[in-house]
């Protein structure tokens, strides 16, 4: 590629790695609708996989005290079920409809999260539904790298602070893209040699939006931050709801 066809690519990926900078999720419901409109679906999911995964991990390492392992330990058994079910998925159905009712259910929880107090009480999930919850995180993971929404909507029921939150969801989602790439370098999802040379172009952009959107983050208040991660859940799951359409 020419230098001059990477300048839509890399303000989509600064974009979005702003975002996941300021919220700790988001880059793919960014990055993947916007990056499909001139590379191939599939060839975009994988790259915004292994482009989630430094950022996360740089994310991660910048607010390692506040990271609760212990959420993530809970969701590791369904998360590996998860994304064999999504890589059956991927030959199996229509991508529209699955989209559409995540879609739906991203909103709704933006909007419940619109409604909640500054400091909430947090509800215990049941186990069967916690798994279940990390099982539909996986699928989602391998068919459309726009897992964070999920994560977030699972954390949100387990984490009263919402630093906590912030901190955690890219630590899940190291190891949710982690699962869902070797799932797919399996099946031979991968195409190597062209995302390889995207991803090292993408990578020092990815880095550099993750590090200033956490420095904003900094300076922005915690009820402030909560409203801004609930509108940008009703507006990812709105936008993934337009698919039905396409």
């Amino acid at each position: 590629m020419e230098w001059t066809d990477w300048l839509y690519p890399a303000i989509v990926l600064g974009l979005g790695y702003l975002v996941l900078g300021i919220t700790g999720f988001g880059s793919a419901l960014v990055t993947v609708p916007l990056l499909a409109w001139i590379w191939p679906l599939p060839e975009v999911v994988v790259l915004a996989i292994l482009l989630d995964i430094p950022a996360s991990i740089l994310h991660g390492g910048l607010n390692f005290r506040q990271v609760r392992w212990n959420a993530l330990n809970a969701m590791l058994p369904g998360m590996a079920v998860g994304s064999v079910v999504g890589l059956w998925l991927l030959g199996q159905l229509d991508k529209r409809w699955p989209l559409f009712v995540l879609g739906i259910y991203i909103a709704i929880v933006g909007l419940r999260a619109l409604r909640v107090a500054a400091t909430p009480t947090t509800t215990t999930a049941s186990r069967w539904g916690y798994h279940a919850g990390s099982t539909v995180l996986g699928v989602v993971e391998v068919m459309f790298a726009t897992a964070g929404p999920v994560v977030l909507a699972l954390l949100q029921r387990r984490l009263p602070n919402v630093a906590e939150i912030r901190a955690t969801v890219p630590v899940v989602m190291v190891v949710a893209g982690s699962v869902a790439i070797a799932v797919l370098a399996i099946s031979d999802q991968v195409n190597s040699a062209q995302t390889f040379e995207r991803w090292i172009i993408g990578l020092p952009i990815a880095a550099l939006g993750v590090l200033i959107g956490n420095r904003l983050a900094k300076q922005i208040p915690a009820v402030i931050m909560k409203r801004t991660i609930a509108l940008l859940l009703i507006a990812s799951g709105l936008s993934l709801t337009r698919h039905i359409w396409l």
